[in-house]
C-alpha cells in the first residue's frame, strides 16, 4: 500500500486590523508562501468581540502549519492560549504598543519582512504559558493564559486608567502617565499567599505584585534578571514601598542594578552590600505556583490588558506549552 501523499505546508495569519495594514501583510505572507510552495495562507481578523482566540481555534482546526499573529500583546495572548499544548508554532508580527512578548525573544521590532520570513525559514522554540485560575469580585471563576506577566494592584491600576487616545499616540510612554497620576493615590494592600504546594500563608502589605513567566517590562525594564521563557518557573515581585523615596529605590533596582551592574561579578558584590543595607521595598520570589487571597478587590492585568477586578488568583506554569519562531541558530 503506497504512503498518503505529504499536505502542503500551510500558513495562517491572525491579523487585528487596527494595528497592521492588512492589504501589505497579506501581499508578503502571499510571496512567501509562493516562494516556500506552500499553499495559500488562511487569512483571519480579530474583533472587538474576539481578539484572536476563537479565529486561532478555526486555524488549529483547519491544521496549519504555522500561525502568524499580527497585533498587539492582546492579540498574541489570545493567539497563544489557543496554541498552547497543540504543537503548532507561533510567529510574532510585532504590531501593538507594548510587543512584550517580541521583546522578551529579542525579535526585530517594524521589520515585517523579517517577521514574515520567520514563519517559513525560523527555528521552533518551546517556551512555557503562564495559567491564572482567578474569582472575581462578582464571585465568578475564571481561567486565563498569558506569556509575560501578570500584574495586581499599582501595575493593573496604571493600565486600567491610561488614556487610550495618548496610549495610541506615544506607546507604552502613556503608562507613565497614567503611572503619575496614580502614585499620589496609591495604597498598599493586604494578601495572603503561598508558594508551591506550601499548606502555610504568608502575610504581605504592599502596592503591586508583578508575576513574570518573562524578565523584560515595557521600556526595557529588566525586572526578573533570572526569568527565562523556558525554566518552568514564576518569577514574583512583590512592591511594598511606604513614600517616594521607596519607589525610587525600587527604580533603582531595576532600572539600574538589573540592567547595568548585574551582569557583572563585580556589579553583583554590590547590589548583595547595598541590598543588606537598604530598607525593604521589594522582595522577589521565585517558583512553579503561587496562590494569593485579597483583603479587597483589586484591578488584575495580563500581558498589559485590564482584565478584571478580582479576590483571589491562583497562577502556575505549563513547561514548554507553546512554539514560537525565532531566528536560526548560528
Amino acid at each position: 500500500m503506497s504512503s498518503p501523499e505529504p499536505r502542503t505546508p500551510r500558513a495562517a495569519v491572525i491579523v487585528n486590523p487596527t494595528k497592521v495594514d492588512p492589504a501589505v501583510l497579506r501581499a508578503v505572507v502571499a510571496r512567501h508562501s509562493d516562494w516556500h510552495g506552500w499553499a495559500d495562507p488562511l487569512w483571519l481578523e480579530t474583533t472587538v468581540e474576539d481578539p484572536g482566540g476563537v479565529v486561532a481555534a478555526q486555524a488549529v482546526e483547519a491544521g496549519v502549519t504555522v500561525v502568524l499573529a499580527a497585533g498587539g500583546d492582546g492579540t498574541v495572548r489570545a493567539v497563544a492560549a489557543a496554541l498552547r499544548g497543540t504543537g503548532i508554532p507561533l510567529t510574532l508580527v510585532p504590531s501593538g504598543t507594548g510587543n512584550l512578548l517580541a521583546r522578551n525573544l529579542e525579535l526585530p521590532l517594524g521589520d515585517l519582512e523579517y517577521s514574515v520570513r520567520l514563519a517559513f525559514e525560523g527555528t521552533e522554540r518551546p517556551m512555557d504559558v503562564g495559567i491564572t485560575s482567578v474569582v472575581t469580585v462578582d464571585g465568578a471563576s475564571e481561567d486565563h493564559a498569558f506569556v509575560v506577566m501578570a500584574g495586581l494592584g499599582l501595575d493593573a491600576d496604571m493600565i486600567a486608567t491610561a488614556n487610550p487616545a495618548l496610549k495610541k499616540k506615544v506607546g507604552w510612554l502613556a503608562y507613565v502617565d497614567s503611572g503619575m497620576r496614580a502614585l499620589p493615590k496609591a495604597k498598599r494592600f493586604r494578601l495572603r499567599y503561598a508558594m508551591g504546594d506550601e499548606e502555610h500563608r504568608h502575610h504581605a502589605h504592599i502596592s503591586t505584585v508583578l508575576i513574570g513567566n518573562c524578565g523584560t517590562l515595557p521600556g526595557n525594564i529588566l525586572l526578573f534578571p533570572e526569568a527565562r521563557i523556558d525554566d518552568g518557573i514564576l518569577d514574583i515581585a512583590m512592591m511594598q514601598p511606604r513614600t517616594l523615596f521607596g519607589w525610587l529605590d525600587v527604580w533603582r533596582r531595576v532600572a539600574w542594578e538589573n540592567r547595568v551592574m548585574r551582569p557583572f561579578a563585580f556589579g553583583r558584590r554590590i547590589i548583595k552590600l547595598t541590598d543588606a543595607a537598604a530598607p525593604a521595598t521589594m522582595t522577589t520570589m521565585r517558583g512553579p505556583r503561587i496562590a494569593m487571597q485579597l483583603e479587597e478587590p483589586r484591578f488584575f492585568e495580563l500581558d498589559g490588558d485590564e482584565i478584571a477586578v478580582i479576590r483571589s488568583m491562583t497562577a502556575w506554569v505549563e513547561d514548554d506549552a507553546l512554539i514560537v519562531m525565532v531566528p536560526p541558530l548560528v
